[in-house]
């Protein structure tokens, strides 16, 4: 359990604030993570890594030459939001690009995904590597769709080594898809972790049993085993990975043997001494093996093996020097010393970051953007109540809270941006970030993301037209599609939006008529938001009771057709 906090609430910030106070050689805090307080060198791509506390020394620990340029932390076990990524990312890019790195969890794929939408519309390259290593999570002719562990430091170690060595930042996203498609890791709990604040574990493995196939967000082992002796442990987590190696492979591999938190380094050691015969029986050589904690779960008893199958490339990333303030090795040849790191200067701040200026015409479109986002928030408000209850029947019940709070941050943003003389594309921008930072979750990622792809549709130096109005929303669900993951009939907003989408492009090429075409999408999306009460949840928190989702409508396809009917009738009055 954790003994010091000054609150449960502001724990990991203060976390934040402390390790980069302790370490400022290498790290400077920004909203939402750190970054290095040195210079980004020009042109490098920046790596950024991160996830929700709880892992250290992952990810703030690994930010230093050699690695990462900075990593957004969000609370524990949580994903930062996408204001946190962006702001991370933004004061780390230095006209090289960013590579965002983190485990495949939905909640990282979406603010991450949203954080990348709102920096590509402003012309920044961004790249998005998951880590999948985890063999417990999914089969292996699905290996980039199961979930990341301890995998993590290697693909994140040869990523930002490749990157020191002058990897331009297609060849650094080709060398970390490289590493993570070699790297496999599985991984045992023998007790569940404590949240700060919280009086018991989120779970407990039974006496003389231990959990196999764990996660590292406090989630326990798939199925439970007896407990077997270090060996038995150690043969375990080998044989795992091996039946699961991919085929080709030079004999050489990268090992990680990693404590959850509550597992020490004797204990551990005795494990390794297991796994150094397993892969000398197996012909492997280790290469610069690694045993201690790097990826942990709070206090989490367990421990993970990782294997990363090497090619001379990946071998000499691997082995390359790092200089970070968790993670060193190597003599740092190649590496800039301490005093010759041009120390940061100026960060990003939100709500600082200067208005691109815009033509009287562009501005008059963001009045218009704006008068459509307060109409956002009034239907928000009116079916907040009903939009609760639909996702009350299988989810938590906030999606009417949430699109209420999301849609009032953007009109806040939007007001701000408006006084600030921005154009109908910067507004936009603004309010997608505004949205995802105040409703939070998988609907405040994805309306976010929504209204960040549709200002890409728009200009600051141009009044929008009709056609930029129909790419504007076409952006839109495309985005959502796109980061969401999902597919029509997995009962999710896209069950709405992509019938819209695709009736509204029809009968535009066909009317050219905004306000015509819009009113006939908007029925249809009406149309499938109310069929979806015969699909069972697919995606989402819903899945897991898919089956009582019968018979009750998609709260996400709900607000989505609520909303476009709403636009759709504002168009028509104006008309």
């Amino acid at each position: 359990m954790t003994y010091l906090l000054n609150s449960a609430s502001t724990f990991s910030q203060e976390a934040v604030l402390g390790f980069a106070a302790a370490h400022s050689e290498y790290v400077t805090a920004v909203h939402g993570g750190v970054v290095r307080s040195t210079e980004t060198p020009a042109g490098q791509p920046a790596l950024v890594i991160g996830g929700g506390s709880g892992h250290y020394p992952a990810f703030a620990g690994w930010v230093g030459p050699g690695m990462g340029h900075g990593a957004p932390c969000g609370n524990i076990f949580s994903s930062p939001s996408a204001s946190q990524v962006y702001s991370v990312a933004r004061n780390a890019e230095n006209g090289g690009g960013v590579i965002m790195g983190f485990g495949n969890y939905a909640g990282d794929v979406l603010h991450f995904g949203a954080a990348a939408e709102k920096l590509r519309a402003e012309g920044v390259d961004v790249r998005i590597i998951r880590v999948s290593d985890d063999i417990a999570s999914n089969t292996r002719e699905n290996h980039r769709d199961r979930r990341g562990i301890a995998g993590d430091l290697p693909v994140f170690k040869i990523a930002g080594a490749a990157i020191e060595a002058g990897a331009e930042i297609d060849e650094a996203e080709r060398i970390a898809w490289k590493a993570n498609d070699a790297t496999r890791s599985f991984g045992v709990a023998f007790d569940g972790c404590t949240l700060p604040g919280a009086e018991e574990p989120l779970f407990h493995v039974p006496d003389g049993t231990m959990g196999v196939g764990l996660g590292i967000h406090g989630e326990p082992g798939i199925r439970e085993i007896p407990m077997g002796t270090a060996a038995e442990v150690a043969d375990l987590l080998f044989e795992g990975i091996m039946e699961d190696a991919p085929e080709a492979g030079s004999g050489r591999v990268a090992v990680l043997l990693n404590g959850l938190g509550r597992v020490k380094y004797e204990e551990l050691f005795v494990v390794y001494h297991r796994i150094a015969e397993r892969l000398s029986e197996a012909g492997l050589t280790a290469v610069q093996p690694e045993v201690g904690e790097f990826v942990t779960s709070l206090d989490m008893a367990g421990l993970s093996l990782t294997l990363v199958f090497l090619d001379e490339e990946l071998e000499q990333h691997w082995t390359a020097a790092v200089d970070t303030p968790a993670y060193r090795r190597g003599e740092p040849r190649g590496l800039p010393a301490h005093a010759e790191r041009a120390p940061r200067t100026e960060f990003y701040t939100p709500g600082e970051e200067s208005v691109p200026e815009a033509t009287a015409d562009s501005q008059r479109g963001a009045e218009s953007v704006q008068e459509i986002l307060e109409l956002f928030a009034e239907v928000c408000a009116t079916h907040e109540a009903e939009l609760g209850q639909l996702d009350a029947v299988a989810g938590d019940g906030d999606h009417g809270q949430g699109m209420v709070l999301g849609s009032r941050g953007a009109v806040e943003a939007g007001r701000k941006a408006r006084e600030r003389g921005a154009g109908a594309r910067t507004l936009l921008i603004h309010a997608g970030t505004a949205w995802a930072e105040s409703a939070g979750g998988t609907s405040g990622a994805l309306w976010g993301s929504a209204l960040t792809a549709a200002g890409r549709a728009l200009a600051d130096d141009a009044a929008p037209d009709s056609s930029a109005g129909v790419e504007a929303l076409l952006n839109a669900v495309e985005a959502v599609q796109r980061l969401g993951g999902a597919q029509p009939g997995d009962k999710t907003m896209v069950d709405a939006a992509a019938p819209f989408a695709q009736t509204l492009d029809k009968q535009f090429q066909a009317q050219e008529s905004l306000s015509a075409a819009l009113a006939a999408a908007a029925s249809v999306a009406t149309e499938a938001a109310a069929s979806t009460a015969e699909l069972k949840a697919r995606l989402g928190r819903s899945r897991v009771l898919g089956e009582k989702s019968l018979g009750t409508p998609d709260p996400g396809a709900t607000s989505f057709a609520l909303l476009m009917t709403a636009l759709a009738e504002r168009l028509k009055s104006v008309s």
